[in-house]
């Protein structure tokens, strides 16, 4: 058993996706994301789906790349207004001639690929084509899930420091150095966390100095192989599907309590 973790994280926007899935029972009553500043309603398509996760994940991950697609067009919508109304604090990040870069090269990119598309005789093909072009990217999916969905979701407040924080709540996946291009730098998703500015060429030497540092200070350090990775995060996801399935049958048999 996982147990509940309490408080969420709700500023964490890696293991907020429900109605799909649901990394912890805390999920079970709906949450507002300070991240999307929105609320996750727990509901019964959530219930239905949430059950069968350990089932879906794999498929969900397979066109997982559309969803990353909708929330760069609703980040570049959304920041355009604010960033004019100067509701949004101006960085070199989000400077008005940035934005508009992303949206114009957004623009290319569809434009190159719908072309691509409908340059193909038959509609199985482009849905074939489409398919696979975006299943490939499947991997890192599973890559950067890996090193969130098995791993606590609490937050345990100002008494944990940034650094035990980072090492509780994700985990590494173990590779050799010549797969390092395969993962694309996702399976250092510890040392990213301690270390977001820095280039993902650096990470397996900083791993080295992380591990160092949980050694001399007897903080748990989690790093898992693909395959061991995978086992977790579907013992994890399993998990909690039952947790959801006896929910379920419980308010079912209050319900049936209630009218007899």
């Amino acid at each position: 058993m996982y147990g509940i973790d309490l408080p969420l994280q709700k500023h964490d926007p890696d293991i907020q996706n429900v109605p799909l899935l649901a990394t912890s029972p805390t999920f079970f009553s709906s949450i507002r994301s300070t991240y999307y500043d929105s609320c996750f309603p727990w509901d019964a398509s959530a219930s239905f789906f949430v059950q069968i996760q350990h089932y879906t994940y794999y498929p969900i991950m397979l066109v997982a790349r559309f969803n990353l697609y909708a929330l760069s067009w609703q980040h570049i919508l959304f920041s355009l207004p604010a960033i004019r109304n100067r509701k949004i604090r101006t960085t070199p990040t989000s400077t008005f001639w940035v934005v508009y870069l992303e949206l114009a090269c957004m623009a290319v990119y569809w434009y190159i690929h719908v072309s691509i598309i409908f340059s193909m005789p038959t509609w199985p093909q482009r849905v074939f084509f489409v398919l696979i072009s975006h299943g490939i990217s499947m991997l890192l999916h599973i890559q950067i899930t890996l090193s969130h969905f098995g791993m606590s979701t609490a937050d345990l407040g100002p008494t944990e420091s940034f650094a035990q924080k980072q090492l509780r709540t994700t985990m590494d996946v173990d590779c050799p150095a010549w797969l390092d291009w395969l993962h694309g730098g996702l399976q250092f998703q510890v040392v990213h966390h301690l270390f977001p500015r820095m280039p993902k060429h650096n990470y397996r030497e900083a791993q080295k100095l992380v591990k160092e540092f949980c050694a001399d200070t007897g903080i748990k350090y989690t790093i898992y192989g693909f395959v061991e990775g995978n086992k977790v995060v579907i013992g994890r996801l399993e998990e909690v599907a039952k947790q959801v399935g006896l929910l379920v049958k419980c308010q079912q048999h209050l319900v049936e309590e209630c009218f007899q």
